[in-house]
């Protein structure tokens, strides 16, 4: 019935399998966990090999890294049950009836999406708490505001599907980058009608970046949202791109260029204090794409 899918990279998944072990044994319906290893450092493949003793539990470890779309799209071959019920590793339930959350909703012709969520307090980390904000302020949102924008409030972080409609459609494993795999897959259901049904059932995030980290896996976003502008026409999807285009429309790529350039250390400051402002990042994002195109 239920194929639960995990690609893991150099995280501890033992606490989250742990979980989803102890509700998969409590519903009505046959379930298989399914952790496969992108290639992550030995010290984190031997604390997780322990998971292997639980039943209807599978870890494996690839040699290579394959990538964030290719390793999904593995995980579904590997899947033996009609559903498949995608999650990221840094991630742990919010509720324990997180499993049968989803059995109740099932249908075979629509995708479920139960959200993302973060902890309530501020991480005392300075470090940690540009990604916190942002996840508060920009990821975090309730199924009534996300069914508002069904698809293009998809995010691949936790989602049920039906096998068949998945492999209808897949991962792009061209994009081998951090970053829109969720767009372009949103894209591509909303092409083919699939109905995304949102749920109040989320993940909560606890993978949270370094500062530096978090700013720099947004800026090869970035880079792969423009790969997807060139090779799938998106558009009207992304904010970010629409006000690149009009910019660029208006001849004032070079004015923000310079702003970005003259301002650059000033924004990851502000960013990176107690008080970031997130139009301020918006502005970072455009001025980025516009200087990484120019290279380009």
């Amino acid at each position: 019935m239920l194929s639960i899918l995990i690609p893991s990279y150099n995280f501890d998944v033992r606490k989250l399998v742990n979980q989803l072990h102890q509700q998969g044994i409590l519903l009505t319906v046959p379930f298989e966990i399914i952790c496969i290893e992108d290639a992550s450092l030995p010290q984190y493949v031997d604390l997780n090999q322990s998971i292997n003793t639980l039943s209807f539990v599978t870890h494996q470890v690839l040699s290579n890294n394959i990538g964030r779309s290719k390793i999904r799209n593995y995980l579904a071959i590997q899947a033996q049950y009609d559903y498949l019920l995608f999650m990221d590793c840094d991630s742990m339930p919010v509720s324990d009836t997180y499993l049968s959350n989803y059995i109740a909703q099932i249908k075979p012709n629509q995708l479920l999406y139960g959200g993302r969520c973060y902890q309530e307090q501020a991480p005392k980390d300075a470090t940690l708490y540009f990604h916190w904000y942002y996840g508060i302020h920009r990821e975090q949102s309730t199924a009534k505001d996300r069914q508002k924008n069904s698809y293009q409030s998809f995010m691949t972080n936790n989602f049920l599907i039906p096998k068949a409609i998945f492999q209808s459609i897949r991962f792009d494993e061209t994009l081998t980058q951090y970053g829109h795999e969720d767009t372009l897959f949103g894209l591509e259901l909303q092409q083919k009608k699939v109905p995304i049904h949102h749920l109040d059932n989320p993940l909560q995030h606890i993978g949270l970046e370094l500062n530096h980290v978090f700013l720099k896996k947004s800026e090869l976003a970035i880079q792969n949202l423009y790969l997807l502008h060139t090779t799938h026409s998106i558009q009207k999807e992304i904010k970010l791109l629409r006000f690149f285009l009009q910019t660029k429309r208006l001849y004032l790529h070079y004015l923000i260029l310079v702003i970005y350039i003259f301002s650059k250390n000033l924004l990851i400051k502000n960013l990176f204090s107690r008080h970031p402002q997130l139009q301020l990042f918006d502005f970072y994002k455009l001025g980025y794409l516009i200087q990484w195109t120019k290279k380009k």
